[in-house]
């Protein structure tokens, strides 16, 4: 960054503000959440704006990071949640679901496991 850690971001609060990537906002975020130190985090699609592989790194090192404190993960791609401890699944406003990965992806009928192979289809190759 051209002047280094005392570079303004964003343009909205200086002429002079650097525009960063939504990629580059959300790692900031994580980081700001975790400086804070607080007990709780609560984080809302947090890797949306990543790359893959800067995904794959925050996924696998999410307990490391988060430490001893509860954090609340919501998502929308079942791929991160198999990286939380438990998982409470809503659908029209209810909880419908509550547990682990392989259990919830193991009750045929479970909107869980709908969604899974809903999304899963399109990371599976099929065999011509």
């Amino acid at each position: 960054m051209p002047e280094g850690l005392d570079t303004i971001l964003y343009k909205d609060l200086t002429e002079e503000g650097v525009e960063i990537s939504g990629g580059e906002e959300q790692k900031i975020a994580i980081a700001r959440a975790m400086y804070r130190d607080s007990a709780f985090l609560i984080l809302d699609e947090p890797t949306a704006a990543l790359d893959p592989m800067a995904e794959y790194e925050i996924y696998t090192r999410l307990n490391e990071i988060i430490e001893d404190r509860t954090a609340i993960y919501i998502s929308h791609r079942l791929s991160s949640c198999r990286f939380c401890d438990e998982i409470i699944v809503f659908h029209e406003g209810s909880m419908v679901q509550q547990g682990n990965h392989e259990t919830l992806l193991a009750q045929e009928g479970g909107k869980y496991s709908e969604l899974w192979n809903a999304q899963a289809q399109y990371y599976v190759s099929k065999a011509s």
